[in-house]
């Protein structure tokens, strides 16, 4: 099942007594839990019947003691376990009576609590008995990252839903240049929407107004200038960066670029170049694909290999390794490489 499907069940009541949210994304499991914790009791109900609690703070007897309670004047009680990844699980193995209770408690839940484990960054043990119990009687939603091919669409969607609209260029952009990390890109747009009239098509200019993207000066006109080797154009734009550290982080600035390059070598790769097979292969609009093809022209494979490696050195670098340089200078540094 999918968050909105998960949250759909919800609203109609179709309660599970076990929810075990895991996984590296974490915009999905906040999006499940957030609505459990402020919509599933109504707030008379809450104060009897929901209990919060934090993995690096709790331990599991204190989960089960508030698991095992019934609710006071109300069907349900919630028992919500935030940061489950920092709780101490224990092993599947039975204790020296024999008994398992986490184990035991998963396998006959009781149906009056709704348990949550919320269990981020990473994946639960897909081999542990607690997992295969939880699956058999309650609910396992994984939330993984989602494919770069598939943010514009994402964007698109959130921002539809919220009654706004977005031209394909301006989600583009906010997709190349936010990445992958859902949490970072909702945040993101519901800043933005603030400053649009509701119904309004966000366009690129308000990108460029509110979300401190330079519409000269950002790191997919650096690339455009490195892809066409416009040293000048290239140099100037490192300039602002340097008067501007906060709006270009080293850190985004080379994320970005190792991006980029890494698809410009799958261009290399690959055998059929139409546009349409580019972009599946890239995981990219087929509206950026000329930007690869003038790069691939520019740099041969050989020498988009040792951009890649000057990339990785460049961002040890920046990290102070082997390096005191200030991040301006290895940038003015790491762009002459690339060129020459």
């Amino acid at each position: 099942m999918t968050a909105p499907e998960i949250i759909k069940d919800l609203k109609n009541r179709k309660y599970k007594p076990i929810y075990l949210l895991h996984g590296e994304e974490t915009y999905n499991i906040d999006l499940v839990s957030n609505f459990i914790e402020n919509k599933l009791l109504s707030d008379a109900e809450k104060g009897f019947n929901q209990t919060v609690l934090y993995g690096k703070d709790t331990d599991i007897m204190t989960v089960l003691n508030a698991s095992k309670r019934y609710p006071m004047m109300a069907d349900y009680q919630v028992v919500l376990v935030k940061e489950a990844q920092d709780m101490k699980w224990g092993n599947d193995d039975n204790d020296k009576k024999g008994i398992n209770p986490l184990l035991s408690y998963l396998e006959n839940p009781l149906t009056s609590t709704i348990l949550v484990f919320c269990y981020k960054y990473g994946k639960f043990d897909k081999r542990k008995k607690t997992y295969k119990a939880i699956e058999k009687n309650g609910l396992i939603f994984e939330s993984a990252p989602i494919y770069d091919s598939k943010v514009p669409a994402w964007i698109e969607s959130f921002i539809s839903e919220k009654g706004y609209k977005i031209n394909q260029q301006a989600s583009l952009m906010l997709a190349e240049y936010l990445g992958n990390d859902l949490s970072k890109i909702a945040n993101e747009l519901e800043k933005l929407m603030l400053n649009v009239t509701a119904g309004q098509e966000i366009t690129l200019k308000h990108i460029h107004d509110n979300i401190g993207i330079s519409k000269e000066y950002n790191v997919f006109e650096l690339q455009t200038a490195l892809s066409k080797k416009d040293a000048l154009k290239a140099n100037q734009i490192i300039n602002y960066f340097e008067a501007n550290p906060k709006s270009n982080p080293m850190v985004l600035v080379l994320g970005n670029l190792n991006n980029f390059f890494s698809k410009v070598l799958i261009y290399h790769y690959v055998k059929d170049k139409t546009p349409q097979n580019l972009a599946r292969e890239l995981g990219v609009s087929p509206y950026f694909i000329k930007d690869y093809e003038q790069a691939a022209r520019s740099y041969n494979y050989g020498k988009t290999m040792q951009i890649i490696s000057y990339l990785r050195e460049y961002d040890l670098k920046s990290k102070g390794v082997e390096s005191n340089a200030d991040n301006g200078g290895l940038m003015k540094e790491l762009v002459f490489k690339i060129l020459h």
